[in-house]
Order: C-alpha cells, then structure tokens, then sequence
C-alpha cells in the first residue's frame, strides 16, 4: 500500500529542515496554478527549485555586498573617461571582468586627487560581489588602526583574517596620510599573506618612486610591497585634475 502524501503541516516542516524556505512559502501557490493550467509535475518541480535558486542568489549576493563595506554604490557605467587628461580605459574595463581573481592577480590605481579612483575601486567592489566573489574594502588608515588596535590588545592573529580571507581586498587611498613603521610593518604582513593566495586592488595618489618616503623612508620594504603587488598584478596610471573642481572658477574674483 502506498504511504500516504503528508500533510501540508508536515510537508512545511520537512521543507522546512531542509532549509527550502522559499519553497514552503510559494508551493501551494504553485500548485494550485498548476492545477487549474495542467502543468506537468516536472514544469512545476522546475518551477519551484528555479524560485528557490533566485531566492538563495540573491540572499548570497546580499550577505556578499554586507561583508564587503563597500561606500555608496558607483557603476562604471557612470564614470566618465573623458573627463581625466590620461587613462588606460580599456586595461581597466578589462580589469571589471574579473579575469584577475582567478589568478590572485590585482591592479594599483594611481592618479591625483578627483580622477576617480575611489568611484573605480568602489564600482570594481559591487561588480565582484555580483559575479559570486568574497569582497572586502577599507580605506588604508582605517585598517591600519584596526590592525594596530588589535595588536596592541593581542588580537592581531585574528584581525588580520578579516583582511586575507576575502578573495578580493580594496585598499583605499594609500597615500593621504603618512604611515609609522608599525603601520608599514601591519600593511607588508596583510600584503604577503595574499600574495598568490587573493587579490588585491589599491589605490594611491603616489607613484612608486615616493612610496619609501611614504614608509618612513623604508625603501627596502617599499619594494618589497611593490614587487608582491605587481608580480601578478598592474598598475593604472591616471593622470588629469580633480573632478570636484571642475566647475570652480580658475581664478579668484577680483576685489
């Protein structure tokens, strides 16, 4: 004798433990639309598992996008290329396919204050999250006080974990603020323990010949950052004026 089909309570609790949430919620809906159309089981069972998949998508790519602590969401679409004196614009719509995460690659975008860098690295964050990558981003100074907070508490085995494991780190603005040898130090820690193993994408205001000044005139572990970030990685230069003074006046009124 067959067993008999469960009741709806029990097949809610079943969906239930097997954590098909959004499935429990819609299938008697479903159903009774397959019903009144004829739908074969198997459209429906495609029906649901398809709602289901949608579901756990977009819940993924939520806890992705809360993880990484991206800024205010920018599109590359809404950069403007025109606007910087120099870009390399097809090396960095290349680098928004992504290609470069499989390979633990990574990128350093350097340029002026205004050209943009934040709106590219912020933009670049939103993408990767959205193609199913692990994201974080931070501001340098940010995750450098972290670091040196954790460290100065004995916790900085367990800190620097929120910067390695990401598959992609964003470091921001490298360069606004100069860096003691503790936060030299914290930095070459984070950089060498993803180095081949995640990728990083940076941005600076300082070209590479000024980072030994920026590291408290340590040049050897300016190169030796250098050369882990560009061994697997490139560096974007872009060139031009601050975006945000587009539209001031050149010159001062007169009296």
């Amino acid at each position: 004798m067959p067993r008999p089909d469960p009741s709806p309570t029990q097949l809610d609790r079943d969906l239930a433990d097997l954590k098909l949430l959004e499935i429990a919620k819609c299938y008697r809906e479903v159903l009774d639309e397959a019903a009144r159309k004829g739908t074969s089981m198997r459209e429906v069972l495609a029906t649901l598992i398809g709602m289901e998949q949608t579901v756990r998508q977009q819940r993924a790519l939520e806890r992705r996008l809360r993880e990484a602590r991206l800024p205010k969401r920018k599109t590359l679409a809404d950069y403007d290329f025109n606007f910087p004196k120099r870009i390399p614009k097809a090396a960095l719509v290349h680098l928004f396919d992504c290609e470069f995460v499989g390979r633990y690659g990574g990128a350093v975008l350097i340029g002026p204050t205004g050209t943009g860098k934040t709106h590219l690295l912020t933009a670049l964050g939103y993408t990767a999250c959205e193609r199913g990558y692990s994201v974080r981003y931070t501001r340098v100074v940010d995750m450098l006080n972290h670091l040196t907070t954790a460290q100065i508490n004995g916790r900085l085995a367990k800190a620097l974990k929120t910067y390695v494991r990401p598959q992609v780190l964003l470091l921001d603005e490298l360069g606004y603020l100069p860096i003691d040898k503790r936060g030299a130090d914290l930095l070459f820690q984070v950089v060498a323990a993803r180095y081949e193993s995640g990728s990083i994408v940076l941005t600076t205001n300082r070209a590479f010949r000024e980072w030994g000044t920026l590291f408290d005139v340590d040049n050897t572990l300016a190169t030796a950052l250098i050369d882990r970030l560009m061994h697997h990685g490139e560096a974007l230069v872009i060139k031009g004026d601050s975006y945000r003074m587009k539209d001031k006046p050149s010159d001062p009124p007169s009296a």
